[in-house]
């Protein structure tokens, strides 16, 4: 596998969960609600995850 396509693989994969779900959150109701908030929430929660994670003890 070439060096860039390693580098953009996963930002392109979160994009692209990003924009599943903005677009299913405008088709409509019921199981669109659904494939919006994990496509929303899992990139949400993959952005934060640094965060979250405890520091070390020294």
């Amino acid at each position: 596998m070439n060096w860039r396509q390693s580098t953009f693989a996963l930002p392109t994969l979160i994009g692209l969960l990003s924009a599943a779900g903005l677009f299913s959150a405008l088709l409509g109701d019921g199981g669109w609600d659904a494939v919006a908030w994990l496509g929303l929430g899992i990139p949400a929660v993959l952005g934060t995850w640094p965060m979250l994670r405890r520091p070390r003890n020294r």
